[in-house]
């Protein structure tokens, strides 16, 4: 089967989804608040009931993933996520009365969110429930029908996922559909309202021009190279722990894990030392460790090793804290990598040029002046996320308005993710768009203006024909504006 016969096999069934959507969407356009926290209810009911069998089977797909990294990151997350968006969806369903310039009164205006009908989601393999559920639980609340389309390197959460839903929804209200690269890629190309995608950057490139093609608006999470920067008045200790955690989470395969870390010449040593001390500390020395996530397949695997061989082949320094990279090791953790910190690197390296995604960690150097360090993140493209390390307020705020990013935590790592009262999302090549909260709310909502013309009014003097009347209403709406 050629290329193209291929792409229309894998489109047919699910245009026919998308019209069975797109009729429902257009029997009920506006569903009532009690209609979407039942749907928000049924979301929350497929996380918590069924959470042993999605632990499981993420598991499963990984060779061997954390169970509590699961119940923190991919169902603790959801749930508050729905527990949010269910307390405050009246509120931010109303219409809201917004200002009228004085010469359009007594006329007033008004905004209404409407739901944009069709909600198409491309979620990613790292955090296969939370990914696919995120974007999700906002279009819901919304008002709008979606379509999921998961992981195929999931394969078993994926199938899961997509029982679990059929058992709770309608497919008219919220679908999952599965396959490999082809599905994906016929998937980006149907007419939706909107499109979310979340994985890597050269790939959404190519879900935004399929979009492009219905002129359908896409929220793009992506990744890049998230710095972390060690002031000089950083407490280094804190600082390491924090790093550990945020780097180690998941193995590193986390898109606004710190990508590499910026630190004062003068203590990147120290700065090494504490890291590895807490690495050791959260996942001692054995390679089997329960705690420790694997790499999510063999070929990411290959991957990560090229990056350090690499690296190192160009005199940059190794460090490998909980467990080493030897045969015996590597058999008996399976497809779990090493931790490595990285010393003497380059900007060359191509450990310094792609995003790692994984739990290697470049120290780079720097003279110690904040300036240097807002001039190396400035010269690159702009991150999804940003950390900052110290107790100066006067650098601190240096970097925050000197710098761009999807992002920031400062004084510690990834937690900005789990705001839903704030936005998420990318810049530039970190991505486009924002949702969580109220943000994901108004992303999938056509924020309709509505202006109500009062029964007595004026504007029939800025009819024609026009003349002396109309001059001097010119005259008097200038002197008012």
């Amino acid at each position: 089967m050629d290329k193209q016969a291929t792409h229309l096999a894998a489109l047919e069934p699910m245009s026919a989804l998308l019209e069975a959507q797109r009729q429902a969407y257009r029997a009920d356009p506006y569903p009532s608040c009690e209609l979407r926290l039942d749907r928000l209810r049924r979301l929350g009911e497929i996380t918590t009931h069924y959470t042993d069998q999605l632990v499981a089977a993420i598991a499963e797909d990984f060779g061997h993933r954390s169970p509590h990294e699961t119940r923190l990151t991919d169902l603790l997350m959801i749930e508050s996520a729905i527990v949010h968006a269910a307390r405050h969806l009246r509120s931010w369903m109303k219409t809201r009365r917004v200002h009228t310039a004085l010469h359009y009164l007594p006329g007033t205006n008004r905004l209404m969110s409407q739901p944009l009908g069709l909600v198409g989601v491309i979620a990613p393999w790292n955090y296969p429930y939370q990914l696919a559920m995120g974007p999700t639980i906002a279009a819901i609340a919304a008002g709008n029908r979606v379509m999921i389309k998961p992981s195929e390197y999931t394969p078993i959460f994926s199938a899961l996922l997509e029982r679990l839903v059929a058992r709770h929804f309608s497919q008219d209200e919220l679908a999952v559909v599965n396959g490999g690269m082809e599905v994906a890629q016929a998937f980006s190309s149907l007419p939706f309202d909107h499109l979310v995608f979340t994985g890597s950057t050269a790939t959404g490139r190519h879900v935004a021009m399929a979009a492009a093609r219905n002129l359908t608006p896409v929220t793009l999470e992506l990744g890049g190279k998230s710095p972390a920067i060690i002031d000089a008045s950083a407490d280094l200790a804190s600082a390491a722990r924090s790093l550990a955690f945020g780097k180690l989470l998941n193995a590193g395969q986390t898109c606004i894990a710190p990508d590499y870390v910026l630190v004062p010449a003068h203590l990147r040593d120290a700065l090494a030392e504490q890291i590895a001390r807490a690495m050791q500390d959260m996942y001692g020395q054995q390679a089997g460790n329960a705690d420790y996530t694997a790499i999510i397949n063999q070929r990411h695997f290959a991957r990560l090793d090229v990056l350090v061989d690499d690296a190192v082949e160009q005199g940059a320094r190794a460090l490998y804290p909980v467990f080493g990279r030897d045969a015996a090791e590597r058999e008996q953790a399976g497809r779990k990598f090493s931790p490595t910190l990285l010393l003497d690197v380059r900007p060359d390296m191509r450990v310094m040029q792609e995003e790692i995604f994984g739990p290697i960690l470049p120290l780079v150097s720097y003279g110690g002046e904040v300036d240097e360090a807002i001039a190396f993140v400035n010269a690159r493209d702009r991150p999804l996320a940003l950390y900052w390390y110290g107790r100066d307020t006067r650098h601190r705020d240096r970097v925050l308005t000197q710098t761009v990013s999807g992002g920031v935590t400062v004084n510690d790592c990834i937690w900005h993710f789990g705001q839903e009262s704030q936005p998420f999302g990318g810049v530039g090549a970190s991505g486009m768009g924002a949702y969580h909260g109220q943000w994901g709310f108004r992303a999938f909502s056509k924020e309709k203006p509505v202006f109500l013309q009062s029964r007595i009014n004026g504007i029939g003097l800025l009819h024609p024909p026009y003349g002396k009347t109309i001059e001097f209403m010119m005259r008097l709406l200038r002197a008012i504006a």
